[in-house]
């Protein structure tokens, strides 16, 4: 899934926006606003670019063992990583990590702006404006906003997925999979693995963003603060990312083998006859669940660097502002 906390994926909602200290003008104010915007939008995106590089090789290991029938074990993907870096050098771990990046951006772009459109439009229909949403909207709100993103970004998770199980031979940089793909298997195959995609990021991005919205709600009403410490943000998203990614493990299976089906020599065509396959030659829990233990691992990770990276970058971003603001 493509559902990093990302990958894949998973990222998690951006917290209320800091407000700059700016004259008490319309102008200024509006201003600010917009700054602020773009500061939170780059923030969690450079923050996502990160958290992905630094769990690159731990992401293709798991991608690996998803489309194969080997039987998993954190012995074995352990052992691959090893063979991987004898065989191929330090940076044949972060295969494909190019595409990843160039996914990630904007994949959280979108869902951090979709999200926040949609938790307005969701506030004013149901009579909620301004107010914290109740359980059901936010579910929604966070579907729709990684439906959104996941419709405009899929190809490039179906490109990351080609070059995280294949070697440099075949494909050597983003564009020779696209032309590849292309004009060996036709550009509908860019989009093989998509209505798995969809069904599992409605729950992942639903949990992901419900969970992490009704903690902060929680701890705002027992501490009567407004903003959750650093730390308690962190295990926030961390929990929130944990029960989403393994709601919707099952269909971030199904959708590698789909994507993969090409130069696995498998023929998966269907969510339904792939699910079929998995379950017949490997069982329930050792195919649908393959690699759920290293997603357990990899995901805290990933949102721990995540929400402290774009911490400092949002305050450091924040100070840049209130000096060029005071030097006017």
């Amino acid at each position: 899934m493509a559902h990093s906390v990302t990958d894949h994926q998973s990222p998690l909602p951006v917290s209320e926006a800091t407000v700059l200290a700016l004259p008490p003008s319309d102008q200024a104010q509006d201003l600010s606003s917009r700054w602020t915007a773009v500061d939170s939008l780059l923030c969690g995106a450079f923050a996502g670019a990160v958290a992905k590089t630094v769990i690159a090789p731990l992401d293709r290991t798991k991608i690996i063992f998803q489309v194969s029938s080997n039987r998993f074990s954190a012995k074995e993907a352990f052992r691959f990583i090893y063979c991987s870096y004898m065989k191929g050098g330090l940076l044949s771990l972060w295969r494909g990590n190019s595409a990843t990046m160039i996914r990630v951006m904007p994949y959280a772009a979108i869902q951090f702006t979709s999200h926040d459109q949609y938790k307005r439009l969701l506030g004013g229909y149901y009579g909620y404006q301004g107010q914290a949403l109740p359980p059901f909207t936010r579910f929604l709100a966070g579907s729709l906003a990684g439906t959104t993103a996941v419709m405009f970004t899929y190809p490039l998770d179906m490109v990351r997925a080609r070059m995280a199980v294949t070697a440099r031979e075949m494909y050597s940089n983003i564009m020779h999979v696209f032309v590849r793909i292309s004009q060996e298997e036709g550009i509908r195959t860019l989009y093989r693995g998509f209505t798995p995609t969809i069904m599992g990021v409605i729950p992942y991005a639903g949990i992901t963003f419900y969970t992490f919205e009704t903690l902060k709600k929680i701890h705002a009403e027992k501490t009567k603060r407004p903003q959750p410490h650093p730390h308690e943000r962190l295990a926030f998203g961390a929990c929130a990312g944990l029960i989403g990614q393994s709601a919707s493990y099952p269909l971030d299976v199904v959708r590698r083998r789909m994507q993969t089906a090409g130069v696995t020599g498998s023929a998966y065509a269907t969510v339904l006859g792939t699910m079929r396959a998995i379950v017949t030659q490997e069982g329930v829990i050792r195919g649908l669940y393959k690699g759920l233990s290293m997603n357990w691992l990899k995901g805290p990770i990933a949102v721990a660097i995540s929400l402290s990276t774009f911490d400092i970058t949002n305050d450091l971003l924040l100070k840049m502002h209130q000096i060029g603001f005071s030097a006017h």
